[in-house]
């Protein structure tokens, strides 16, 4: 009986996936950009002259969003740091990451279970990680519990150095 139970409270979830493709991606980013150049897979996009850009792997079925924000060598540590901490309370869906020598704001997802709703949420959090950078650090007017702002250094408890001995 508790299985026939759970089974029907689960059923309306069990068709959810989204089924997103390439096709679908370039009817989202034609509608939401300024203007779009590439081809299926791989998209350069601008909204408001920020730069984004989507890559996709249908045969692993992933896909990233990613906008440039600065040369990583140009970054100072306290920056570094300060995003590193954004990551975990004000970036949500997006991360800062450095690769090639260039700090992004970055999503990262499995293609084919993503909405519309989510594609288009997702390229809004890139750009406002991207210009909120140095900032508020934030994609969203979310947060997590702490802030960028509350961090402080402090001296590493005798438990942590212990923790770094290994």
């Amino acid at each position: 009986m508790k299985t026939s139970i759970i089974f029907f409270l689960m059923l309306p979830f069990l068709g959810l996936s989204q089924n997103m493709n390439n096709d679908k991606l370039q009817e989202i980013y034609t509608s939401v950009s300024d203007s779009i150049q590439g081809q299926s897979g791989a998209w350069r996009f601008y909204i408001k002259e920020v730069p984004l850009m989507c890559i996709t792997d249908t045969n692993h079925n992933r896909m990233r969003i990613i906008s440039p924000i600065a040369d990583s060598n140009t970054v100072s540590e306290e920056l570094f740091k300060a995003a590193l901490v954004a990551n975990f309370h004000t970036a949500l869906d997006v991360k800062y990451a450095v690769s090639d020598g260039v700090l992004w704001s970055v999503f990262i997802h499995p293609l084919k279970e993503l909405s519309e709703h989510q594609v288009k949420d997702a390229v809004s959090q890139v750009y406002y990680a991207n210009i909120n950078f140095g900032s508020t650090f934030s994609s969203t007017s979310l947060t997590f519990p702490g802030s960028i702002n509350s961090e402080k250094e402090e001296e590493p408890k005798e438990e942590k150095q212990e923790l770094r001995k290994l």
